[in-house]
């Protein structure tokens, strides 16, 4: 089984939304590993110095035997511009982990793009490593079925930011905008046209 993977962007020191990677952690090794205690993501941060004015990615691994890998490194935003919509009906990710094949083999289907955008069921997902949040000129909407539950996601629909509703691939056009969202990623920070 791979390592099941959380990602915390440290911004001027400060780790962020660490309240949802800590319960996303705490479910997920509840459903695989119902024996093993959940380390605290904030003791890991805290004995660790993040220098001001720097973006950290960090990236930990844990599985049966708890944190496995705890690595940071300077986080700098893609660039993508444009999006292709790619069909799979049987991909499931409902788990942030390590294993990323099914991913990546969508990823290499983006062509001229960018980055791709998952279409199951007609319906939008989320991009190879992000999820999205559609602006119609009014209100950002999410997809109701993502992939992932995003940490990100979750903060923004929790604070009234996001809407979820789903979202018919064939409705794409009728959005203005775009913006991939992840925990390195807030909304707004990469925004592409539709």
């Amino acid at each position: 089984m791979y390592p099941f993977v959380e990602t915390i962007r440290v911004e001027d020191g400060v780790p962020h939304n660490l309240r949802y990677h800590q319960l996303r952690m705490a479910d997920t090794m509840c459903r695989f590993f119902p024996h093993t205690p959940v380390p605290s993501l904030a003791s890991e941060l805290e004995a660790r110095k993040w220098p001001a004015g720097i973006t950290w990615k960090v990236h930990v691994e844990y599985d049966a035997r708890g944190i496995t890998l705890f690595k940071a490194d300077e986080y700098h935003i893609r660039h993508i511009t444009r999006l292709r919509l790619v069909v799979c009906d049987d991909i499931n990710y409902a788990y942030k982990s390590a294993d990323r094949r099914r991913l990546e083999t969508l990823f290499a289907q983006r062509g001229e793009a960018d980055e791709v955008v998952i279409v199951r069921n007609g319906l939008l997902t989320d991009t190879s490593y992000s999820n999205i949040a559609l602006f119609d000129g009014r209100h950002w909407v999410t997809p109701r079925q993502p992939l992932l539950r995003g940490t990100m996601r979750q903060s923004l629909l929790d604070a009234g930011v996001l809407t979820e509703q789903d979202i018919k691939a064939e409705d794409w056009n009728s959005y203005r905008q775009v913006s991939l969202i992840n925990a390195m990623m807030p909304l707004g920070r990469l925004v592409c046209k539709i």
